[in-house]
This record gives structure tokens, C-alpha cells and sequence, in this order.
């Protein structure tokens, strides 16, 4: 029970534990989302006892894998927990190429005596394990371990990369010793104290594979249908769908895509964070759009004065570093949908890495990681010994094409899996779920396999996407340029919250680890507080360690 009482956030819906005897136990904790009924209630057992499922996530396809089903099994709930199992059943792990959705789960068969695992294709739902001498450990957060006995101790290479090149480790590792991740895409077996893993989800394969069309009005007629199709099915649910809108392309896409479906529909409402700061804030933006439309909105200030309690309660939350005050705002969007019994929220993630919209992208450069952390030439307050143990990682080239590597590598490896993490936690925290309709396999494989001309002309990234939202958006914004979702961060920490940013310093510092110069990381900040910096995120590493390092 204590397992399950570490991340009862992540389903305070229904809370229970199915006993497998000598073997071990299965636990979970439900947010209901399809199927309110405590029929639908997880673990889920077949009929005949042979196999039990603890899942987390949603299949959106799950009526038409159903109907598929119904000639081979009788469906007792409206669930799509009982569609995964029958189609586990019925076709083994093939049934995970059906799938479309967001899955982690694992399913025991007490015949077999082996746990079946596995991951949806871009790690969307989030899968940690601990693989002992004697026993096998799994968990949808970190601290689910820890609350199991796993010692909380820190991955010192992976730290020492996150210090110097801002990275947060490779798909399979954490900041953790003894905790690991199975990576988007892959699947395991563990019996008889052997573990098997292996990638389940080819992007490569299925990327070479795409079908090209004859001219761009046929390549955007295709997106535009499947896109449509993907926001269709992740709006099933018993509960309110709501939306997260900034002012910037994908998000309004959303919006334009989401009004032409549903646009007299008034109980689907909208939720915008903003600072006060105009320099960074886009609330004006998307108040112009949904002004237009019957959609409910609500602006969700994040106040300064908030920043030092919320900083401790998503840290609480991540386990692992995050990404800094933005995270912060964004996690208040998901409070507010929960207080106003929305439930489920979209929003318009995936865009940039599918379409290449990230600046660096035009310059096709190869850097170790390109805009993320800032943090060489900040490193002098590191020891040596700790900073040498950092990894420089060579990241896979799988394609002839540079652009399509860099996409491969932010997908994969550094943007998108941070940002899932991030934004998993956040949600999950307060009960909602977000699901992400451009996040669709379908779409990034159709988008990714495209010509680099239609990702990037005259400068201009999205190009060919661009031009479809002429359709939905205004010039102003269809052809405006890629804004980083921002916050006033660096003007806070060295102004605004000057003090809690120097105790947080302090408090690193006192951990007496052989990682930090402290003298040199007291006069880094110092010299921050004393320039207009243009990063702060080396900064936002010393507060975020600091919260999170025992």
C-alpha cells in the first residue's frame, strides 16, 4: 500500500491492489476518464483469472478494436481497459501496433508465469522499474520505488551531464541509481528473474515506409483528414474536454481544428497561463482567438509571490530535474481545469518536432544539444572530478538527412521526452490528463517522412503547415514566428526573488556533496544578479537541485 499511496495523485478516482499469491502483487490507482463504473476499476482480470492488467493512459481507438473483438469475446464494461486485455489476448504483443494512443501498462498471465510490459510508441505515459537480485519492481513515478525501499541515491553521471550540457540522461536511465525507464516504444518480459526488453515501435522503418503524394494540396488534404480523425478520438470521454491555448501557432491550430468540429458546443473550455509581464505574457493573443468562438476562457495567473511553495511541490512532484518557472505556470492551468471539473485537456505539443519548427533547425546544426540548458561557460562552479564524469553522448544518425536527424534527436531523445515528463507530472498531479491529438504516430510519421523543402522555405519553419492554418488563422499568426513559451524567469530570479534564489544556493551548499565549488557558485550568482543575463536556466539548476538532492 505504500506504493500506491505515493502517487494516489495519479488516481484519486479508485485505489486497489490484486493479490497473485506467491508471485507478488498488482496495484493502481484509476482517474476515470471512459467508463465511470466501478466494473472498469483496475487491476482487471480475465474471466478465467489467467491474466490481470494494471494500465495507465488511453486508448482512443478503442470502439473500433472492439468491434474487431466482439466476434471472439463477450464485453462486460464500456471500457477501453477491457478492449487492451482482449486484445492482448487475442493477438499478443502484435496488438500494440493497433494501438492508438497513450499507454504504459503490464499484464500478468498466471499460466505463463511472466509479466508483460510495455510503453506507447513516443513514451507519452511514463514506465520505471527496479530489477533486483530476487524481485521486480515497477511504478509510474520515481517516488513509487523509493516508497518500496529503493534508496534514493543520485546518478552521479547523469547529474554531472545535466550540470554541464544541460542533458537529462539517456531514454533508459534516470537521475537515480537501480532506477531505470523502458524507453518510448518498447516492451519487456520478466520471468523467472529474467528480464527481456526490445523495440516494439520501428519510427525509422515506418518513417521510410511513408507514402509521398503528388503535390502539396494532396499532402494537405491528407494531414488535415487524419488530424481531424485525432482530435475526434481524443475527445471520447465520460468527462469534460477542455484545451490549453496560447497565442502561438500550435495551439491556435488547435483551436481552429477544435471550433470546426465542435463549434456550438459551449462546455468545452479553454485555459490560458499568463504573468502580468507583457514582455513574455500571450494572453492578448489568445483571448483574439477564442473570442471568436463559444469556448469558455480562463486566464490563470502565476504571481511571483507563488514561485518558492510551488517550486517544492513540483519538484515533490517531477522526482527528477524540470524545466524551470514555465513548468510552474503551465501546472497552474491544471489546477484550474481541476477546480473547474475538467478533466481531460489538450494541447498542441509535437508541432515542432514533426514539422521542424525549433530555429536551430535552419541551420541544420549538430551540437550536443542545441538551446537547452546555456550551461558552458557557468561550469566553473562545478568540482573537476564530477564535471569529467560527464557523458558527451553521440546521438543516433539513423537518416541521410541532417534535418531528419536533429528531429530524430529531439523526438527521441532530448525535447519531446523532457517535455512529456514534465508535462505528465504536472497534469497528473492534480487529477487531470492531457492528451496530445499532433502527438498522433500517424502524423509524425507522415509529417517527419516529408521533403526538407516543406519543412523549411525561405527561412521560414513549417512552412507547408503554415500554410495549411491559413484556413483556420489569421497571417498574423499562421506566418508568426516560433515564440519559446517564456516567463519573466531571468528578471525574477535575480531581482524578485533574490532571497529565496540565495537560501536555495545555500541550502545546495550545505548538502557537503563533492560536486560544487561553493565559493565560485555564491559569485556566479552574484555576477547573475549583477548583469542583464541572457540565462538564467544554469541558475534555475542550482534551485531546482536544491529542492530535489537528498
Amino acid at each position: 500500500m505504500r506504493m500506491l499511496t505515493a502517487q494516489q495523485h495519479r488516481g484519486p478516482d479508485a485505489t486497489a491492489f490484486h493479490d497473485l499469491g506467491d508471485t507478488g502483487i498488482l496495484g493502481h490507482n484509476r482517474l476515470s476518464i471512459i467508463d465511470l463504473d466501478v466494473s472498469a476499476n483496475q487491476p482487471f482480470c480475465s474471466e478465467d483469472g489467467r491474466f490481470c492488467l494494471v494500465f495507465n493512459g488511453e486508448i482512443y481507438n478503442y470502439l473500433e478494436l472492439k468491434e474487431e473483438l466482439r466476434s471472439v469475446f463477450i464485453f462486460k464494461t464500456q471500457s477501453d481497459t477491457e478492449v487492451l486485455l482482449a486484445a492482448f489476448i487475442q493477438w499478443g504483443d502484435k496488438c500494440l501496433e493497433r494501438l492508438i494512443g497513450m499507454f504504459s501498462f503490464a499484464i500478468w498471465d498466471a499460466q505463463q508465469q511472466v509479466l508483460f510490459a510495455a510503453r506507447d510508441r513516443f513514451g507519452v505515459k511514463p514506465f520505471y522499474f527496479a530489477k533486483l537480485t530476487d524481485a521486480f519492481l515497477f511504478a509510474s513515478e520515481i517516488k513509487t520505488l523509493w516508497a518500496a525501499g529503493i534508496p534514493r541515491h543520485p546518478r552521479e553521471e547523469v547529474w554531472a551531464g545535466y550540470f554541464t550540457h544541460g542533458t537529462y540522461g539517456q531514454p533508459t536511465e534516470t537521475f537515480w541509481n537501480d532506477i531505470q525507464q523502458l524507453p518510448g516504444g518498447y516492451a519487456l518480459t520478466y520471468k523467472n528473474g529474467a528480464m527481456k526488453t526490445w523495440q516494439w515501435y520501428d519510427f525509422v522503418e515506418k518513417v521510410k515506409e511513408a507514402a509521398f503524394f503528388e503535390n502539396e494540396a494532396a499532402i494537405a488534404a491528407k494531414w488535415l483528414s487524419l488530424t481531424r480523425e485525432s482530435i475526434r478520438l481524443r475527445f471520447r470521454a465520460d468527462v469534460a474536454v477542455g484545451f490549453n491555448l496560447s497565442g502561438g501557432l500550435d495551439s491556435s491550430l488547435l483551436l481552429g481544428l477544435v471550433q470546426e468540429q465542435f463549434k456550438n458546443n459551449p462546455s468545452i473550455q479553454s485555459f490560458t497561463f499568463f504573468t502580468g509581464d507583457e514582455r513574455y505574457d500571450e494572453l492578448y493573443w489568445a483571448q483574439q482567438m477564442v473570442a471568436h468562438t463559444v469556448f469558455p476562457h480562463s486566464p490563470v495567473q502565476l504571481w511571483v509571490e507563488e514561485i518558492p511553495s510551488l517550486a517544492a511541490i513540483i519538484a515533490i512532484a517531477q522526482d527528477e530535474p524540470y524545466g524551470g518557472i514555465p513548468t510552474l505556470a503551465y501546472s497552474k492551468i491544471f489546477e484550474a481545469a481541476r477546480q473547474k471539473n475538467v478533466t481531460v485537456l489538450l494541447d498542441g505539443q509535437g508541432l515542432d518536432e514533426a514539422w521542424a519548427g525549433y530555429d536551430y533547425y535552419r541551420q541544420k546544426t549538430d551540437l550536443l544539444i542545441q538551446g537547452v540548458s546555456g550551461s558552458s561557460g557557468h561550469t566553473n562552479w562545478l568540482q573537476a572530478d564530477f564535471k569529467a564524469l560527464a557523458k558527451n553522448i553521440a546521438f543516433p544518425q539513423p537518416f541521410a538527412d541532417s534535418l531528419q536527424n536533429l528531429q530524430y534527436r529531439d523526438l527521441f531523445y532530448t525535447k519531446l521526452p523532457r517535455a512529456l515528463r514534465f508535462n505528465d507530472r504536472i497534469s497528473m498531479l492534480h487529477g487531470t490528463e492531457l492528451r496530445e491529438p499532433f502527438l498522433d504516430h500517424r502524423l509524425v510519421e507522415m509529417a517527419f517522412a516529408l521533403p526538407p523543402h516543406l519543412k523549411i522555405q525561405d527561412g521560414q519553419q513549417k512552412w507547408l503547415l503554415r500554410k495549411m492554418a491559413e484556413k483556420f488563422l489569421p497571417s498574423s499568426l499562421s506566418l508568426a514566428p516560433k515564440r519559446p513559451l517564456q516567463t519573466p524567469q531571468r528578471e525574477w530570479l535575480a531581482n524578485d526573488l533574490r532571497t529565496w534564489t540565495s537560501e536555495r544556493i545555500e541550502a545546495l551548499t550545505s548538502l557537503n556533496m563533492p560536486w560544487f565549488r561553493s565559493d565560485a557558485l555564491r559569485e556566479a550568482y552574484t555576477d547573475f544578479t549583477k548583469t542583464s543575463p541572457d540565462n538564467s536556466f544554469f541558475v534555475w539548476q542550482w534551485i531546482n537541485s536544491s529542492l530535489l538532492l537528498p
